[in-house]
């Protein structure tokens, strides 16, 4: 996982930062380690050998202020944030300071999600600013790794996780599946088009607007998020050209077990996501109303239970996944699109904002430029509290005017109709 995070001045010095970072290592010590495979079981984890992180300082160029680049769109130039590994020295997180001249820095940071989820990567960097500032590590990190998951005996496999969290590595004489081209014919989706990322602001009076029409006439209000995730999940299949055929459409949206699993504390380090499918075809996703979309967003993440969790730990712990091949249906290094599916990650409630190195608070985050066709991050909320949410949205070139002509707008029911 990619971030980058600004701060205005005063900027405390690399050392302080170094040292700080030395200190929320030694109680996480997971992001110190490598990764190693088990020889006997074939598993991969996390070996405790306190190898360390690799920490790069940069100056912005020519004397640049943060002003002057601010705000940081994602683009391919946003990379020159992000910490550059690659030469094989397995490290699990590194950390990219960059100082301008006027005193502000950026913390750029890449982390492997083998070792922790979003919310787990935030916990690290608050506790990463707390001990650069000299206060203790609070909420004290949970690292138990096995007694929260032991699978039941006998085991109660009492949903499909088969195409859900696992599936057959697909064939790879055979692309078309995943590499749809926006039309929904057959091609590879890559013919000198390139994938690109939008930024996208919505208003608090659009969120409000949004969610008083979704919840119009249903039993209880939609969330932001279940409203959001549906009509971007519109917008996107709309642009891809997509609403006229009978095609599938699935909405991927990460689910956080912390607030599902009530044995496992907030503070867990690890991972602890699993994904809601909502699924419906094209045209129905379009003809309908917003509500209706919400309304599948809602009962898929509902059925990502406390009943759900323990049924997946009992099936990836039963030997079928190593014996049958199965890998995470997202996890796919070939694919280059997602076809007619979208991935959402929503980091609304992740606390990235409360990361402070000891003059202040940041004042801007972002995921960086992550260019992965069919990815929405729906981004923490601004600390400057005027209600608005912003998304990053992947899609290729020639399917994103499209989208922006109809992303901020709701009523267009029959503009969504109208192929």
């Amino acid at each position: 996982m990619f971030g980058i995070h600004a701060f205005h001045p005063p900027s405390p010095p690399t050392a302080a930062l170094e040292a700080g970072l030395a200190r929320a290592l030694a109680e996480y010590r997971e992001w110190a380690g490598r990764l190693r495979t088990d020889s006997a079981t074939g598993r991969r984890g996390i070996l405790l050998n306190d190898a360390g992180v690799r920490f790069v300082e940069a100056a912005a160029d020519d004397g640049a202020t943060l002003g002057s680049v601010m705000p940081l769109q994602p683009t391919p130039e946003v990379r020159r944030l992000h910490p550059s590994g690659g030469d094989g020295a397995g490290e699990l997180m590194l950390v990219q300071v960059t100082r301008f001249a006027c005193g502000s820095i950026v913390v750029g940071h890449a982390m492997h999600h083998a070792v922790g989820d979003g919310f787990a990567i935030s916990r690290f960097l608050v506790a990463w600013g707390q001990a650069t500032r000299g206060v203790a590590i609070d909420p004290v990190p949970v690292h138990d790794r096995t007694s929260f998951f032991v699978p039941r005996d006998p085991p109660r496999v009492e949903f499909e996780h088969r195409g859900a969290e696992f599936k057959l590595p697909r064939d790879k004489n055979n692309k078309n599946d995943v590499r749809r081209s926006i039309d929904g014919g057959a091609g590879d989706g890559s013919d000198n088009d390139e994938v690109v990322v939008q930024h996208v602001r919505f208003s608090r009076e659009f969120i409000s607007e949004l969610k008083s029409r979704a919840s119009a006439g249903a039993p209880r209000p939609y969330s932001t998020v279940q409203c959001l995730a549906a009509h971007l999940w519109r917008c996107v299949t709309k642009a891809r050209g997509l609403g006229g055929g009978r095609a599938t459409t699935t909405l991927h949206l990460a689910v956080n077990g912390r607030a599902r699993m009530p044995r496992v504390p907030e503070a867990y380090t690890g991972n602890l996501v699993l994904w809601a499918h909502p699924a419906t075809t094209a045209r129905d996703l379009l003809a309908g109303p917003l509500g209706r979309a919400a309304e599948l967003v809602r009962a898929e993440a509902a059925r990502v239970d406390d009943a759900y969790f323990r049924s997946f730990i009992d099936f990836a712990s039963s030997g079928a996944v190593e014996e049958e091949g199965l890998v995470p249906p997202l996890a796919d290094p070939e694919a280059v699109a997602l076809g007619a599916d979208v991935a959402v990650y929503c980091l609304l409630r992740v606390p990235f904002y409360d990361v402070d190195f000891g003059g202040g608070r940041q004042f801007f985050y972002t995921p960086g430029y992550y260019p992965a066709e069919g990815v929405v991050y729906i981004l923490p909320p601004s600390p400057l509290g005027d209600g608005s949410v912003e998304a990053h949205v992947s899609l290729f070139s020639r399917a994103m005017e499209t989208f922006k002509a109809y992303c901020f707008s709701i009523e267009h029911r029959e503009a969504l109709e109208d192929q």
